[in-house]
């Protein structure tokens, strides 16, 4: 988390400080082998070089970004989560609950799909 003080600092409301603050620590306790880095003054993580999923917040909701191909894969999931969404990213408002199973879902899919993918982004 060390990586992630300073960004979480500047979130003023405590309790999605809090709530972002267990976010990016259950990534980091699944996924080990990603690195947690801040880009975009956003909390991003990534394997080899390449982007795997990164997080943004705002008023009413935060955002997921796993990228297109993957939003795409997972669309049917994200709409039963009861997500609202668009192509690029998923907005989970403040009061809903995080799926860490489809989470979990879409950061095992990238870290597999992009195994040989050398760029940053698709």
């Amino acid at each position: 988390m060390k990586n992630f003080e300073d960004y979480l600092a500047t979130i003023s409301d405590s309790k999605q400080r809090e709530t972002m603050s267990e976010l990016l620590s259950w990534v980091i306790g699944q996924y080990p082998e990603l690195v947690p880095i801040i880009k975009w003054n956003q909390p991003m993580f990534t394997h080899h070089g390449t982007y795997i999923i990164g997080f943004s917040i705002s008023k009413k909701h935060f955002s997921v970004s796993p990228e297109v191909k993957t939003m795409k894969h997972f669309e049917k999931e994200i709409e039963q989560a009861n997500y609202d969404h668009t192509e690029n990213i998923i907005r989970v408002k403040w009061t809903q609950d995080i799926d860490y199973e489809l989470l979990k879902k879409m950061i095992d899919f990238n870290i597999s799909d992009k195994a040989e993918f050398t760029k940053f982004w698709r």
